[in-house]
């Protein structure tokens, strides 16, 4: 058993969305208490400095270290699995101590975490994205070729499915090979090349097959989601949240806000398109300019979602973006309109709400895991200042940054 106390800090607390000078206690993992003049085995001096929680990203792409396509159609194999140990840790670097990975992280990625092999941020994994013939998981290419981003392999269940049938049969295979958490695109997308993010993906006899087929072993379900029409019927469904939302309305706003729908805007994911394709980076005209048409209307649909109280998790799309770019995401979301208190509250105990973690992560309290950031200057009042004021980062107690 070993004790250790960060001492003399302004600490975060989740639930009043202030930080207050208090000190840490953890134990081996865990912490134990947040108060005053706290003893300990060891000692973190952050006298000057403020505390927060380890920080959640609910929509990553660990796998992907990229998005140009004809780079990872010349990249071998297994050689994917090594570029996710520094994506790995450049997500730990930037505070990010869990993730939802939504897609590309399969069971042996997040068990050689788990296990002490390779260092990286907890994690729930969704494996792969389930869509429609034509849609966003499509690879094929108008010229007939198939180019994914990550081809199949044992471990890794296909994605394209059509009718209930292969619906209920691919939701028992993903979860079968491990997926905590089901993905399903319930409209076209950006990077997709042959569809259209206006447009709604799937009937809504398959996407309550969905949801009810991972009701049934304890899942809930994402979606990405751009398309108006495509977010209603997730949320009709019963989907748990909407990702990216690009296109919402104000009826969808309403939906979302009756039924508990959560929001992960990933607003920096088409800056990021641009700013890759901009850089060299061999992404299909196609999915560039659809990049540059949705950066615009996506922020004022999140800007429409917050003021209307929609709950919103932080995630970014990072492989779309760079990995350790991750805090990119909170400067637009307080542009968006979101006081910087609420985008911490929403980067830390909302995300862990989000994932069904909030008892094991996502704030300071006793019990939960001993996640702790420190920054040498204070976030609410620079969010965008946030990524380079880090001066430590700890995950269960173990400092990795």
């Amino acid at each position: 058993m070993t004790t250790t106390v960060f001492r003399g800090g302004s600490v975060f607390d989740v639930h009043s969305a202030e930080f207050q000078l208090a000190d840490v206690l953890i134990e081996d993992d865990r912490v134990v208490e947040v108060g005053s003049d706290l003893d300990a085995d060891n000692e973190v001096d952050c006298s000057g400095k403020w505390v927060m929680p380890g920080l959640i990203d609910t929509h990553v792409h660990l796998m992907f270290p990229h998005v140009d396509l004809f780079r990872h159609a010349q990249t071998p194999f297994s050689y994917r699995f090594f570029q996710a140990i520094p994506s790995m840790a450049a997500t730990l670097g930037t505070g990010i101590t869990t993730v939802r990975d939504a897609g590309g992280a399969d069971l042996g990625v997040k068990q050689a975490v788990v296990d002490g092999i390779v260092p990286g941020p907890r994690m729930q994994i969704a494996l792969t994205l389930l869509g429609q013939t034509g849609g966003h998981s499509d690879d094929w290419m108008p010229s007939g070729a198939h180019i994914p981003l990550l081809p199949d392999y044992p471990g890794m269940p296909t994605s394209i499915i059509d009718g209930t049938d292969e619906a209920r049969r691919k939701v028992r295979e993903v979860l079968r090979a491990g997926a905590d958490v089901v993905k399903v695109a319930t409209s076209g997308g950006v990077l997709s090349p042959t569809d259209d993010p206006t447009h709604p993906h799937f009937g809504m006899d398959e996407l309550e097959t969905i949801v009810g087929e991972a009701a049934i072993q304890g899942r809930w379900v994402m979606a990405h989601a751009q398309a108006t029409e495509g977010i209603k019927n997730a949320v009709r469904a019963g989907i748990r949240s909407i990702e990216h939302g690009i296109f919402l309305d104000d009826e969808a706003i309403a939906m979302m806000i009756e039924a508990g729908t959560w929001l992960v805007p990933t607003l920096v994911a088409p800056v990021g398109v641009v700013k890759a394709a901009e850089a060299g980076a061999g992404i299909p005209e196609a999915s560039v300019r659809k990049a540059r048409e949705v950066i615009e209307v996506h922020r004022a649909s999140f800007a429409a979602a917050v003021d209307a109280g929609v709950k919103v998790a932080m995630g970014t799309d990072s492989g779309v973006t760079p990995h350790g770019l991750n805090l990119d995401e909170l400067p637009l979301m307080e542009a968006g309109g979101m006081l910087p208190a609420d985008v911490l509250v929403a980067s830390t105990l909302g995300a862990a709400q989000l994932m069904g973690w909030d008892d094991r992560v996502g704030s300071l309290d006793p019990g939960r895991f001993a996640d702790v950031v420190v920054t040498h200057r204070n976030p609410l009042e620079d969010l965008s200042a946030t990524r380079d004021s880090i001066s430590g980062v700890w995950k269960g107690g173990i400092g990795v940054a």
